[in-house]
């Protein structure tokens, strides 16, 4: 294949930028001139993305339109909320450009934070470390024996895509159940996966709802009252899809009713919440920024993700998470 001009738009480190240009395979990169950071707010149309063959990073999804030599687009995220659209969906279909996100780079420590937070709610962590109780009185006695494990629970995943599965692999060895939950199903789960109409019935049976659902005008709000008032007393709920995805609102109320045991939440709407926020001092709310996916040399594994699939796409080989 001829040398490709690869639109670069990826707020990384210097030393992830320059692996990109060790390794780029002698192919041309135009660097953005204003990199987008984030998924959900990316830079703007770039006059270098209409030269480019490929587009690696937070690319603008109206100067893809406008891009006459685009192949294939690459984001920098596991999320693509600003190219979830049936517009830009019929776009890239209609000319035949596939779209791959870096799902593969955030599975591992993303499903790492769900099971952190699972376990530290099972082993009554945030309490335990504030106590100072000696062993034999009372407090200790309702610590100790406030525990449990999760054998014999049940957990239902909401998005059960690329961190849901890595999620299911870690539990399936400490003898839960999983129940699975996303749009479109790609028929190839090795778990149960449930449809709309058996939501109700089965969060009133789960234990533990963990919501990795995508930002999309289906899922906003996805979690209002009505869906709480489905999930089981005394069930244990998590997000580390999207804020928007979750009717604070309604959280706060079904935490304060005793419905839900706890909620660990990565991700809010707006982030961070601002100081005052009655969620930050609800006793069985724990919250940390936004960094679920955040692991050490998370650039350069951006970096070695696209070469990956660059290499592929130079070969004519099918691209790793391909979602469009």
């Amino acid at each position: 294949m001829n040398k490709l001009r690869i639109f670069v738009d990826f707020t990384g480190t210097e030393a992830s930028l320059d692996l990109l240009r060790a390794e780029a395979g002698g192919h041309e990169l135009l660097f953005a001139n204003a990199p987008g950071g984030s998924v959900l707010a990316g830079s703007g149309a770039d006059p270098q993305l209409a030269l480019a063959d490929i587009a690696f990073g937070q690319p603008d999804p109206r100067g893809i339109e406008t891009a006459p030599h685009l192949k294939w687009v690459h984001v920098s995220s596991s999320g693509i909320t600003r190219y979830d659209t049936a517009e830009f969906r019929a776009l890239v279909a209609r000319r035949g450009i596939p779209v791959t996100n870096s799902a593969g780079v955030f599975q591992e420590p993303c499903a790492l934070h769900v099971l952190s937070f699972m376990l530290a709610q099972a082993r009554c962590l945030p309490r335990a470390i504030k106590s100072h109780a000696a062993g034999g009185d009372a407090e200790w006695s309702s610590l100790r024996y406030s525990c449990t494990t999760f054998r014999g629970k049940t957990v239902l995943i909401f998005g059960y895509g690329a961190i849901g599965r890595r999620l299911a692999e870690l539990l399936q060895p400490l003898g839960v159940t999983i129940i699975g939950y996303r749009r479109n199903p790609g028929g190839n789960e090795t778990i149960r996966m449930i449809s709309q109409d058996q939501l109700a019935d089965t969060l009133a049976t789960v234990d533990h709802v963990v919501n990795i659902l995508p930002d999309s005008p289906e899922t906003r709000h996805f979690f209002d009252a009505k869906r709480f008032e489905q999930i089981k007393r005394g069930a244990v709920f998590y997000n580390i899809g999207r804020g928007v995805t979750v009717d604070q609102d309604a959280l706060l109320h079904t935490l304060r009713s005793k419905r839900l045991a706890a909620a660990w939440l990565d991700v809010s709407e707006p982030e961070p919440l601002p100081e005052g926020h009655p969620l930050w001092s609800e006793p069985n709310c724990f919250i940390t920024p936004h960094i679920a996916g955040g692991h050490f040399e998370e650039s350069k594994a951006l970096v070695r993700h696209f070469l990956g699939n660059l290499q592929r796409f130079v070969k004519g080989d099918p691209l790793v998470d391909r979602v469009m």
